[in-house]
């Protein structure tokens, strides 16, 4: 079997993060413009990307199984593929969880939480793009770094919404429902910054 080449696996990594964003952002538009009872179509076109993402991470398991040689360490390939398609599962996970709920109307809360997923998923995208050069970067730090600020100010936020939500809304379905919605928007960013630590420790082991 011919060796693949090297490149093969960064562009499945870049690619994957693409399709991050690509998520972040209908869940963003989606929220923004929101209609309850239009989420079944947003559900449908939410699952083609992560159906792409599922495919991508299929070839690249087959790919790595069969290479004899790899970039970096096999475990550091097959783990920050996982933690790519992760992200868009959770993003995923918040469009389902406002449907099942029946979340009727989005709080200004939640759509400071979708701002801050977006700008963790550009960054994941802009410190994956850095990989391939990982031994020479000058800015692979920075944009982890700055993956872990978005995930920090993330957090702020979440202490802060869910304070407001238990303190001010009466009605205890809507609680459940929106807490759930905030627990999947944070769970999202957290899922970024498990794709910049995976990163730091492929760097780390690598150099």
């Amino acid at each position: 079997m011919a060796r693949v080449a090297d490149s093969f696996y960064f562009e499945n990594f870049a690619a994957a993060a693409e399709n991050n964003c690509r998520a972040a952002r209908m869940l963003e538009q989606v929220m923004r413009e929101y209609d309850p009872d239009g989420l079944e179509a947003s559900i449908e076109q939410m699952h083609e990307i992560e159906q792409a993402n599922d495919e991508l991470r299929h070839e690249l398991l087959d790919t790595v199984l069969a290479a004899f040689i790899t970039p970096i360490e096999r475990e550091g390939i097959v783990a920050l593929s996982g933690r790519l398609d992760d992200v868009t599962d959770c993003i995923e996970g918040v469009l389902h969880r406002l449907y099942y709920n029946n979340v009727r109307e989005v709080t200004a809360g939640a759509l400071e939480m979708v701002t801050l997923l977006v700008r963790a998923c550009d960054e994941v995208r802009d410190t994956v793009s850095e990989l391939p050069n990982f031994r020479k970067s000058k800015t692979l730090r920075d944009h982890i770094v700055a993956i872990n600020t978005v995930e920090g100010l993330a957090d702020d936020v979440f202490v802060r919404i869910m304070r407001e939500l238990h303190t001010s809304e009466a009605d205890a379905l809507r609680v459940i429902s929106m807490r759930e919605t905030y627990m999947y928007l944070e769970y999202c960013v957290d899922a970024c910054e498990h794709v910049g630590d995976e990163v730091m420790g492929i760097v780390m082991e690598n150099s």
